[in-house]
């Protein structure tokens, strides 16, 4: 036990590293992480780690689609629901049997069912790597919007793939009539689990009196619990953690009243996803040489080439598939060309950023080692390897070259979308105005009696002029982006020094600490609307 602990604790450091390592030579740490798990696989006298497919399934992957769900705009979502659908839907199906055919054609033995298994695993894209990758670099917001709203639902549909696959491996019976039956029964019933259980952890979080430290534990449970109920009456366990993330988000600030909560909740959730999508790239690398033993009778060298070929197999797929998604809606509806055309530069970055990630990982690895107490579950670890060759391909291959052809299209917004900090102004003066308004209408007589309260509404009249100010000097200058970028510069520059005078303070000891963490933490907000979330 001592043993293991120590390798996991080990193993958590040697990530955190990496990553360090990454951002030090500005390359998006999923790459860097599946290489790296391929040098650490290759160290003589490394442990092999044995880990249960089953734990690896359930740890992993319902925090990581709870938090794709609590974090999906569901305006965005709604706005571009036909190309989103029809990647997540259509490409997700169309690829696994594409790749089921071609798989069981290419590779000795391998059935139909074992080939929508491996089209299940490696169909959906990862939109953790997409976006670590897109980081920093301009792209379109519907990009983005597009890219996370398909990574969402694509994963409950893959796996929803996946499962059916499984199925019809270890009965050896399969119907498309009744698949088809049951998909629906199936994702449907799952959808009613997870908005039912959002209801009951939204009550809890609503009415009773919770604390921050609470709320943050109960939103980590939430999924799991979602999750496992589903799959106790065989309903799909991702749908009803999707759709209970989305509910979830959608009545946050009705359910987290308190800055304190959402400060720590969201720091909570950062640190555990980062280090499970961290985690799980090292972990395969770890596999790696007991799955590379357990070939049997494929050489290393077929297993790559089966690899090489479904990961082009699943990149033209996609680029073929986008096109037509993007522009034949607009030929058959006058409401789809009411947006922008966009033409071929946004199609082509949406194909090439279908980088495959810890999803396909987690679910190759739920493969079950046996399928019952004498029969090992025919060719798992070649579906892995397959599998991690995909992912190495579309990762390193794809995520390399995708800045350079941003770079090479140099595409820009192709819709209207305001800067942040012109939202943010413009948002602050509808909340102060709205403030003024109030203290007029209900407390005018505490306005006149109360110097307090005349600060304040003294003070708030102060902050909409400011804004106001802000956004004229923003509108005169638009064109200057020097002047934008100075701006920010001496703002930054002003709030490092800031926090070194918090620090002199700290060290007299004239005011306490919990008042200097108050201040350093709005520092940090003040920080956010300048630089953005930037978060791993």
């Amino acid at each position: 036990m001592h043993e293991k602990l120590l390798l996991i604790l080990g193993l958590l450091l040697i990530v955190m590293m990496l990553v360090m390592l990454a951002q030090r030579i500005k390359i998006a740490y999923p790459i860097f992480l599946v290489l790296a798990g391929l040098g650490i696989s290759m160290i003589p006298g490394v442990p092999v780690l044995k880990l249960d497919p089953d734990i690896i399934f359930l740890i992993f992957l319902p925090p990581l689609l709870y938090e794709a769900a609590w974090y999906t705009s569901w305006n965005d979502f709604w706005k571009w629901k036909r190309p989103i659908g029809l990647l997540a839907f259509g490409l997700v199906f169309l690829t696994s049997l594409v790749v089921a055919y071609v798989s069981q054609a290419l590779i000795p033995g391998f059935t139909l069912a074992l080939g929508f298994l491996l089209g299940g695993i490696v169909s959906p894209p990862d939109a953790v790597a997409a976006t670590t990758v897109l980081k920093g670099l301009k792209v379109p917001k519907r990009t983005i919007a597009i890219l996370e709203g398909e990574s969402l639902i694509n994963d409950a549909s893959s796996l929803i793939v996946f499962r059916f696959a499984l199925a019809a491996v270890m009965t050896g019976v399969f119907s498309m009539h009744e698949a088809t039956g049951q998909f629906f029964l199936v994702a449907g019933m799952g959808i009613v689990v997870g908005i039912v259980g959002a209801h009951i952890f939204y009550v809890i979080h609503r009415f009773l009196p919770t604390t921050p430290a609470i709320d943050a534990a109960l939103t980590v449970m939430t999924p799991y619990i979602l999750f496992l109920s589903a799959e106790h009456f065989h309903f799909s366990g991702v749908m009803a953690v999707v759709s209970g993330g989305l509910f979830m988000s959608f009545r946050a600030h009705e359910i987290f009243k308190t800055g304190t909560t959402r400060i720590n909740m969201t720091g909570v959730w950062n640190t555990l996803i980062f280090v499970m999508n961290a985690l799980v790239f090292v972990l395969i690398g770890l596999e790696l040489p007991d799955i590379i033993n357990g070939l049997g009778e494929t050489s290393l060298m077929q297993g790559i080439k089966y690899g090489l070929i479904i990961s082009l197999i699943v990149i033209v797929v996609r680029l073929l598939w986008i096109y037509p998604v993007a522009h034949i809606p607009r030929w058959m509806s006058a409401k789809a060309r009411r947006d922008a055309s966009p033409g071929w530069k946004n199609p082509l970055i949406i194909g090439w950023a279908g980088m495959r990630g810890v999803v396909s990982l987690a679910t190759a690895l739920s493969i079950p080692v046996m399928m019952n107490s004498q029969t090992e579950f025919p060719m798992r670890n070649l579906i892995i390897f397959i599998t991690f060759i995909v992912i190495f391909v579309t990762l390193v291959f794809q995520g390399l070259t995708l800045p350079l052809i941003i770079k090479l299209t140099k595409i820009g917004e192709l819709d209207h979308v305001l800067p942040s900090h012109e939202q943010q102004a413009g948002i602050q003066i509808r909340l102060d105005k709205l403030a003024v308004n109030r203290l007029n209408h209900e407390y005018e007589t505490s306005i006149t009696t109360n110097n307090l309260i005349e600060n304040l509404k003294k003070a708030l009249e102060n902050d909409i002029t400011l804004h106001e100010n802000h956004l004229n000097s923003v509108e005169m200058c638009s064109n200057r982006q020097s002047d934008m970028k100075e701006y920010q510069n001496i703002m930054l520059d002003i709030f490092a020094l800031q926090r070194k005078e918090l620090f002199k303070m700290k060290r007299e000891k004239v005011f306490t600490d919990d008042e200097i963490r108050k201040a350093e933490s709005q520092l940090d907000l003040n920080e956010l609307k300048i630089t953005g979330n930037k978060h791993l």
